[in-house]
């Protein structure tokens, strides 16, 4: 790795602890947004845009005809209390960057420092986006649908995950379905009360519900090819007030995934007709409400080949995993690729997974980061 990246380490460390103690859950991202502001205007970057309040992009000008380039980073946290002995924790209490974004603003923000430092090299403008709203309601639309990239037109958008699954050092990304679509599904089943000693009286919501949900599932068993993949999950289920009387109303609420649209479309159509028809031998009524939220990241396949050059021998191909992102939703828009900086160290202990109250990461990889992005954006203005 060049120097100027191994003497950016210090500097990552200290932004990368600084975020990580003032979490800040969706669209309520203000005092990261002010940092995020004031390391850009330390760093001599200016203007800045404002975008959905929270929001910031900088465009760092090119001295060519290179087109543009965009780099997003995520930097909202979850409703989760912190878990950790470490001397940075979160100051929020109930909040907490369990998911990395702290350390992929902090990446970008050291990005955005070489960039400035090595202006007179760029052929082309490159675009940073500091986007809110990941974890929801989905940051990446809402800024697409305010005209981000009608305002800042660009040839492609770069993205990170700081990944546990993958080994510390290493670089995984593949090329084509890498994350999945997903969408979420409430199902309330109607049926009518009576006495708990008198059964024939009404229509039990309770028991229609169970049969709904050993029904579902035959829908990836016979519904979908076996060659394709898809989840289906109820993780939550509400119904009926004692347990002496027929529950009148039941409500279940799960997440759907797959990795193509026509995988996806045929869960969305058998789940309402599965529960409907389920239902009504049952005397009950159903009706699906569903929340659609992210597509399949799909990585533009010239992209992915870039990065196996730069990434050399820490490049690894990861297997598609059945997690979400709205990074997806530019790639609706124009060509992108997202792929995963690995974090997992057994040695120092850092093995829970994303969305833990213990989640952690060794600083060093921050730098390991902002090289690749340097490394990807040479390529792309070549």
């Amino acid at each position: 790795m060049d120097t100027y990246f191994l003497n950016l380490q210090q500097e990552l460390t200290e932004i990368y602890h600084h975020l990580h103690k003032i979490p800040e859950i969706g669209l309520q991202e203000y005092k990261t947004s002010a940092y995020i502001c004031q390391k850009l205007t330390e760093f001599g970057i200016s203007p800045l845009e404002h975008w959905l309040d929270t929001g910031v992009v900088a465009v760092i000008k090119g001295n060519g005809n290179a087109p543009a380039v965009a780099f997003r980073a995520d930097m909202d946290a979850l409703p989760v209390q912190e878990e950790s002995s470490c001397d940075f924790t979160s100051c929020h209490s109930g909040y907490m960057h369990a998911c990395g974004h702290d350390g992929h603003t902090a990446m970008l923000l050291g990005f955005a420092k070489y960039l400035h430092d090595y202006q007179d090299r760029l052929k082309g403008d490159v675009v940073l986006i500091f986007q809110p709203a990941e974890e929801g309601p989905g940051g990446a639309k809402l800024l697409v649908d305010a005209g981000l990239f009608e305002k800042h037109p660009v040839r492609c958008i770069i993205g990170c995950h700081i990944f546990p699954q993958i080994p510390q050092g290493k670089i995984g990304c593949r090329k084509g379905a890498m994350m999945a679509r997903n969408g979420e599904v409430d199902i309330h089943i109607y049926g009518q009360s009576a006495h708990g000693a008198q059964p024939q009286l009404g229509y039990d919501a309770v028991l229609a519900a169970g049969a709904v949900i050993t029904g579902l599932h035959t829908i990836l068993s016979r519904n979908v090819s076996p060659l394709d993949n898809g989840v289906l999950t109820f993780g939550s289920i509400h119904g009926g007030e004692a347990c002496n009387i027929i529950a009148k109303e039941v409500i279940l609420k799960g997440t759907m995934r797959a990795f193509s649209d026509t995988t996806y479309d045929i869960m969305v159509k058998r789940i309402q007709e599965t529960a409907s028809g389920i239902a009504a031998g049952y005397g009950c009524r159903a009706k699906a409400v569903f929340r659609h939220m992210y597509r399949v990241v799909d990585n533009d396949p010239a992209l992915v080949a870039l990065l196996e050059e730069v990434a050399g021998a820490h490049y690894e191909e990861t297997p598609p995993y059945m997690l979400a992102e709205d990074f997806s939703l530019y790639m609706q828009e124009i060509p992108g690729m997202f792929f995963f900086l690995g974090s997992g160290n057994p040695q120092k202990g850092y093995t829970h997974s994303l969305h833990s109250a213990s989640f952690r990461f060794d600083e060093e990889i921050l730098s390991l980061g902002v090289a690749t992005y340097a490394g990807l954006l040479e390529k792309l203005q070549k």
